[in-house]
């Protein structure tokens, strides 16, 4: 089972389980998912973080949990790093399959964008500096910074 965040095209933000990602894209295709606030069938995913369990939440008496050893350590944490580029390779790859790319004009259209009420029809991406976002939060247009890929080599 897979749970995605979801966005109608209201902004109502819910979640929902799906089989498979295949199963959410049919369902999505045939218009059979809604929002449960609204009823908009419009609805696309929302990027999400992956759930990576901290040390402090296993249970020192299950059983069932192998024990690690200080020399396994480094394993798991190759494991977590192996894990988060593939997320941000993933990530990265949906906002280009979803998104416009607007190149080193990212801040005046998204401006544009906000002030002319088609920001929710398409999202975009590009490059920005950091005052160039932090100034756009201000103005109370959502942005999100995308961390870079990583290096293969890394």
């Amino acid at each position: 089972m897979i749970r995605y965040d979801l966005i109608c095209g209201n902004g109502h933000a819910f979640r929902a389980w799906f089989s498979s990602s295949d199963a959410f894209e049919r369902q999505q295709a045939a218009a059979l998912v809604s929002c449960p606030v609204c009823g908009d069938t419009r609805v696309e995913r929302q990027i999400t973080t992956p759930a990576i369990p901290a040390k402090g939440n296993r249970k020192e008496d299950d059983p069932a949990r192998a024990r690690v050893s200080s020399s396994d350590s480094g394993d798991d944490a190759a494991r977590h790093a192996r894990l988060m580029r593939q997320f941000v390779r993933e990530v990265h790859a949906m906002v280009r399959e979803r998104a416009e790319y607007v190149g080193t004009q990212f801040a005046e259209e998204a401006r544009r964008r906000h002030a002319d009420g088609t920001a929710r029809q398409r999202p975009i991406w590009g490059e920005a500096t950091a005052e160039d976002a932090r100034e756009l939060r201000e103005e109370g247009i959502d942005v999100v910074p995308l961390p870079p890929l990583p290096d293969e080599g890394n």
